[in-house]
């Protein structure tokens, strides 16, 4: 999801942020990989609770990686490869990026493979690997859920489509995704990849929902109460799921699902509300993910909120910018953090 609104640094929930600190890198129109031995920082951390402490070290800032892009999103960590991979959507590519070998296209195009050009945010969104290790892609541009048909180490553009429709009507733009332990595969549809968004006329459903892909095939709709489901994600128990809508305003907020054991919803409440922060703070609930201790990262107002599992929030880092979605490395030590034209990350601790 893209949503651009103007930076302040006051939090209309009783808390007062502290001003905003740090040295950022320019808006460039190429990608670049910065120095790797002196990545700039940026932002700040807001500490809401002690807890945070044992989270995010005391002094951490967020690091600026790389830059130039027009909206990245997305991050998915490839453990066998050691590599970063994001999406930067406008552009219909995926990046990949390593300590090591810093910025470079991992597979183009990412979203859109039809031969007829268009506008808009046509591109991948979320990324997230299936239970056999295999690249699952949100594809805005195509409308689908899609599996990347080569292996990671030897990407290539060649997709088989998982899901598209439900009851016959096309998806609005798949925009991110979790399975469930089960290999149902759980995905939200906003209509942020369509050119005209929710007033496009290619439309064919006059909602926006939450559906799950059973492994037999069958796709099914879980809710159509969201005006902008967005990012998506699990307790380690599979028991609850998250949804972040987008929508920005009043419509900026987190919901639980108390799911049962076929994946489907027993409960909903709002898990946290965050429409009086999205009045004053750039971005909206989008992307988000689960740490298997229960610690929910969840990009919204400000930057990566940190929550408890019981909806407390322990704290916020504060990008700067518009932050799309995050993920934690396999080694648990950085969470990365996609954010307007940035790649980022800030030190975390042991878990």
């Amino acid at each position: 999801m893209r949503k651009i609104i103007a930076v302040t640094c006051t939090l209309l929930t009783g808390i007062t942020l502290l001003s905003c600190s740090g040295k950022t890198g320019k808006d460039q129109s190429e990608n670049t990989q910065v120095n790797p031995k002196d990545y700039p920082v940026t932002g700040s951390v807001l500490r809401l609770d002690p807890e945070l402490d044992q989270i995010i070290p005391a002094g951490a800032l967020p690091e600026i990686l790389a830059e130039g892009f027009e909206w990245s999103e997305g991050p998915l960590w490839l453990p066998d490869q050691q590599l970063l991979i994001f999406s930067d959507v406008p552009k219909n590519s995926i990046y990949q990026w390593s300590e090591d070998g810093g910025l470079a296209l991992y597979l183009q195009p990412s979203g859109y493979t039809g031969s007829i050009p268009r506008g808009g945010e046509t591109g991948s969104n979320g990324l997230l690997l299936n239970l056999e290790g295999k690249l699952v892609l949100c594809q805005h541009g195509d409308r689908r859920m899609a599996l990347m048909d080569a292996s990671l180490d030897k990407p290539a553009p060649e997709f088989i489509t998982l899901a598209e429709t439900w009851n016959g009507m096309k998806f609005n733009s798949p925009n991110d995704a979790t399975y469930s332990k089960s290999g149902a595969l759980f995905f939200t549809d906003p209509a942020y990849g369509l050119e005209q968004r929710y007033q496009d006329p290619a439309r064919e459903m006059d909602f926006t929902g939450v559906f799950r892909l059973d492994t037999d095939g069958q796709v099914t709709l879980l809710t159509d109460k969201l005006p902008a489901p967005n990012g998506i994600g699990f307790s380690p128990d599979g028991k609850t799921l998250y949804v972040a809508n987008s929508g920005g305003g009043k419509q900026s907020y987190w919901m639980a699902y108390e799911m049962d054991d076929r994946g489907g919803i027993l409960g909903e409440r709002v898990f946290y509300d965050a429409g009086a922060a999205a009045d004053t703070l750039a971005g909206a609930p989008d992307g988000l993910e689960v740490r298997e201790d229960g610690t929910i990262f969840a990009t919204g107002p400000g930057g990566v909120w940190i929550f408890k599992s019981s909806g407390k929030p322990l704290g916020i880092v504060r990008t700067g910018q518009p932050t799309s979605n995050c993920t934690v490395g396999s080694d648990h030590q950085y969470l990365y953090m996609t954010a307007n034209m940035y790649l980022m990350r800030i030190r975390l601790n042991d878990q």
